[in-house]
């Protein structure tokens, strides 16, 4: 197979606190190749943004890498200076943030912000980069953008300021657009058109994109892969289409019931029981056991490996192996 455009190799992240460390992202694995979408999904604390955050290198103070690789283009970014990536960030990966008011700078225009994107990163200046403004904001769909340049994010609605930080990311033609929570505070109407404008934009320049999410739902017809996390780890990642009718993780079928069913609107939600876990006291075991279920007792003491359903499928979870144990290790 060729080289993959990234490949995350038992990624740890860690956070040391006065508490102690909290160790976020706790080995993960995955790869992502050119033109593909990749959805990462799982709710708040499982360690999907903590993931994006580590491959751009842009982590809170307290925040470190402690373990594995980072690869793009089979080039460890971890042995990349400081300098080196900056480069990185904007050319080869760009990112969208959870909330655009907070991620645009209030006291200066839309053009001024992105100009200044757009010096930094390529060789325009001058007319020439706000030239280049207005012409990303028209590929993203917004309307009049000579005026748009001269107004400041507050003038904006919200759907709009997504659309400026998604014309942000792509001023560079990136490889790899990673985007987190991007329908975060926007309303079910505006989340589907962000959404659609991503999937449009994936195609037309032929970028690969990370999605960052907590909901299943959105990203139902727009993933190719996608990565279930939960505690730090992942516990299942396969194709869109085995992830949704073959789900091999209690946490995995547990987002699944959660999520409306158009087809059957009467028919009850049920929530995942329990909290989510408290990072600084991790159990010996599955991290998910304690809101489990159909857990055992080897689920309380022993980390499940990763199982290999079939080809595009894997799974961390017990009740594969019990399956596969009491067919006789003829297949899951």
């Amino acid at each position: 197979m060729s080289e993959h455009l990234l490949s995350v190799q038992d990624l740890h992240t860690s956070f040391f606190t006065e508490r102690g460390e909290v160790k976020a992202v706790n080995g993960v694995s995955f790869n992502l190749d050119p033109g593909e979408i990749l959805g990462i999904v799982g709710e708040s604390g499982s360690g999907k943004s903590v993931t994006a955050y580590s491959i751009m290198r842009i982590l809170a103070d307290t925040g470190k890498v402690v373990g594995g690789k980072i690869l793009f283009k089979g080039q460890d970014l971890s042995a990349w200076s400081e300098q080196q990536m900056q480069s990185f960030r904007g050319k080869n990966c760009s990112i969208i943030f959870q909330d655009p008011m907070t991620s645009l700078n209030p006291v200066f225009t839309i053009g001024n912000q992105m100009k200044e994107a757009v010096v930094l990163h390529t060789a325009k200046k001058g007319k020439e980069a706000e030239e280049r403004v207005v012409e990303l904001l028209e590929l993203v769909g917004i309307n009049e953008p000579r005026k748009r340049i001269k107004q400041y994010p507050y003038e904006l609605s919200g759907g709009m300021r997504q659309r400026v930080m998604i014309a942000m990311a792509l001023a560079c033609e990136p490889d790899i657009l990673i985007a987190d929570e991007p329908t975060t505070a926007l309303d079910v109407t505006i989340q589907a058109q962000i959404l659609e404008l991503i999937q449009g934009l994936q195609k037309k320049l032929g970028m690969a994109v990370i999605l960052v999410t907590h909901d299943l739902g959105v990203i139902a017809d727009m993933c190719d892969n996608i990565v279930v996390m939960y505690g730090g780890r992942i516990c299942e990642r396969g194709t869109a289409r085995e992830i949704f009718y073959n789900p091999k993780h209690e946490y995995t079928k547990g987002l699944l019931r959660s999520i409306p069913n158009v087809n059957n609107m009467k028919k009850k939600l049920v929530p995942i029981s329990g909290s989510p876990i408290n990072m600084l006291n991790m159990p010996e075991g599955c991290a998910f056991c304690a809101r489990c279920d159909a857990a055992m007792k080897i689920c309380l003491k022993e980390i499940p490996e990763e199982l290999q359903i079939n080809h595009d499928h894997y799974a961390s979870c017990w009740m594969n192996v019990k399956t596969l144990m009491e067919e006789g290790g003829d297949g899951i």
